[in-house]
């Protein structure tokens, strides 16, 4: 009985840019299939260990590639996990990912082919590459343990048929009906055995899944030998590896399409050994910040898959390193939970992130551009570790970079930060807020810029957390320039005559302020608001709101800047009984829009400003 589907919205469109050719190099959709064949012996092998009770065949697991020259078609076959038929209708039939609306927005903006290339190696959608070569697809599968396959067919015009198969083989098999146009290319006719061999040695020499050429040549002289080297990049010197196998290994393991940033190389012997090869991304993730995104790296024991995305072996404010990692005494039977406590994994783990952190300073310290890259990509998940990681917090630190008022169009390190102090400055200064531009003219930083002393300008939302769990960098405070006293070493005397006038502002504004005193940090504006350590900052109370979290309220405090002639006249006023409590809540508002709060009652503030402008006409 067979059944005509439609795609997915999305899957049809996905299609139909598939099918016109966005990729630059049509010989990928080799690569992502032996890929997705090679994941699927993992599974099976995996699934075998778990259930002692499943009865799969796994003494001859492999990929086979089959190729038919009269027929012109190639197939993709492995004796793996298979599907059922509802998993097939979600994986092939569904773009069941966040964010794929999006993406496919980018793909139709990308102004060349690699730029839509690299959009949709980030979603790991490589099965639909096929129709690049393809203008028919037909796929046969048998979920390991059921009895019943199902055939899938389509040409990517929208729709795909399904029926039910009953003598299927385990596993899937995907034949592609190929372009008649490709046979006049013998550099990319897929229905000669050289075209894939070189795909193959290319791409996917390193599977460890023995993959098999069959012609009809071969099929009658029994000869399929494995094409590919099966040997693990990982175990192998450095010196016998070459930067495109690197690249290769590192986009089978990260379905990503560019190069990586960085290679890493890891081992251990003794008490724990293990082997392990990772990668820096060149570019964010696009589910870096999604709260389903996975992440974690390939785990091994003995060269054999035991588990994708190993959560326990990555922190996760390392979650875009990718890459394997090949332990020697684990079971293969092990599961995420017992990962979790296991002593070597956690052995494994702090020496992992160790290695990266290295790898980060190193980059920071001698390849500017690299690290340049890594900070503008993955800075803001870095971060993170800040507040996650107390044991390595110094080092994160350390090789973190943040913009400041030194450098106008770029970062800087606290260490160039503290080689800069000039004497008599005794903290790193920071201002958190939305962004450069307000904080750059926020009254808070005047008298630090008068003095000269150099201000961390912090715009990303992870800032407002980590700087309250951050006290220090090297020995040296850290402090927010926007809570408590401020000392820049003018001495303590303080403008005498203002008692009374901060006496009645407190009492005018008591519903909205908890002090009024003078500031020792303004030179132009008239006020400004500060907060006490450890109060929540009003960008971090915006956060909570926007989370649906109604934090406590904080009432903060009022500065008043001496020497502006407004707060003198005012002193001048109240000291003649003149004094107008509209003006000092005009003051109040004013201070908190230059910092960018909002007012509670934006009507009656402009009214009453309205009001005293006229005045003055």
């Amino acid at each position: 009985m067979s059944e005509t589907i439609e795609f997915q919205a999305e899957a049809r469109q996905l299609l139909q840019l598939m099918i016109h050719s966005i990729y630059s190099d049509k010989d990928v959709f080799l690569r992502e299939l032996i890929s997705n064949g090679s994941d699927a012996l993992d599974k099976l092998r995996l699934a075998s260990y778990h259930d002692k009770d499943l009865e799969v065949d796994t003494s001859d697991l492999r990929i086979e590639l089959e190729q038919d020259a009269e027929a012109r078609t190639l197939t993709v076959r492995d004796n793996g996990i298979g599907m059922t038929r509802d998993e097939v209708v979600e994986l092939i039939g569904t773009i069941a990912k966040s964010g794929t609306a999006e993406m496919l927005a980018q793909m139709r903006e990308a102004q060349d082919a690699q730029q839509a290339e690299d959009l949709i190696g980030q979603f790991g959608i490589g099965f639909y590459s096929s129709f690049m070569v393809a203008d028919r697809v037909e796929m046969v599968t048998r979920k390991a343990g059921t009895d019943e396959g199902v055939h899938w067919e389509s040409t990517g015009e929208g729709t795909y048929t399904l029926e039910p198969v009953a003598d299927a083989p385990q596993g899937t098999a995907i034949t592609l009906h190929l372009k008649p146009e490709d046979a006049e290319d013998s550099l990319h006719d897929y229905a000669r055995p050289e075209t894939v061999r070189r795909i193959v040695k290319r791409y996917s020499d390193f599977i460890t899944w023995p993959i098999r050429l069959v012609t009809s040549e071969s099929a009658e002289d029994g000869d399929t030998e494995p094409i590919n080297s099966r040997q693990a990049l990982w175990a192998r010197p450095r010196s016998e590896v070459t930067d495109e196998e690197l690249t290769e290994f590192y986009r089978h393991v990260s379905h990503d399409w560019q190069e990586p940033l960085e290679t890493m190389r890891l081992s251990g012997e003794g008490t724990f050994e293990y082997q392990g090869l990772l990668f820096l991304p060149s570019h964010a993730p696009m589910d870096l910040f999604m709260r389903e995104a996975r992440r974690g790296v390939q785990l091994y024991v003995k060269r054999v898959f035991v588990m994708d995305d190993c959560e326990a072996l990555v922190p996760e404010y390392l979650r875009f390193v990718k890459g394997v990692v090949d332990a020697a005494d684990l079971s293969l039977n092990v599961s995420r939970e017992i990962l979790q406590q296991d002593r070597q994994i956690q052995a494994i783990r702090k020496r992992l992130v160790r290695k990266v952190l290295q790898t980060v300073a190193a980059l920071q310290e001698n390849e500017p551009e690299k690290y340049a890259t890594f900070w503008r990509e993955l800075g803001r998940a870095f971060k993170e570790g800040l507040l996650t990681d107390p044991d390595n917090q110094q080092a994160i630190l350390a090789a973190s970079a943040f913009p400041s008022t030194h450098s106008p169009d770029g970062t800087t390190t606290l260490k160039a930060y503290k080689e800069r102090m000039p004497e008599g400055q005794e903290s790193i200064y920071y201002l958190t807020g939305a962004s450069r531009a307000s904080i750059e003219n926020s009254p808070h930083i005047e008298a630090f810029r008068a003095k000269g002393y150099e201000v961390l300008l912090l715009t990303d939302q992870v800032d407002e957390v980590w700087t309250d769990a951050v006290s220090q960098f090297d020995g040296t405070p850290m402090a927010s320039i926007a809570k408590g006293d401020v000392d820049l070493g003018e001495g303590d005397d303080k403008p005498e005559g203002f008692d009374d006038l901060l006496t009645w502002m407190g009492t005018e504004l008591a519903d909205d302020v908890k002090e009024v005193r003078l500031s020792t940090r303004l030179t132009s504006s008239p006020a400004c608001l500060v907060g006490d350590p450890g109060d929540l900052s009003p960008t971090l109370e915006k956060m909570y709101r926007a989370m649906g979290q109604e934090p406590p309220v904080t009432k903060r405090i009022l500065e008043l800047n001496p020497q502006h002639a407004l707060v003198s006249g005012l002193r001048d006023k109240q000291e003649a009984g003149e004094a107008d409590p509209d003006v000092a809540r005009l003051l109040y508002g004013m201070a908190l829009l230059a910092e960018g709060g909002e007012l509670k009652e934006p009507t009656a503030f402009v009214n009453t400003l309205a009001e005293r402008l006229q005045r003055t006409l």
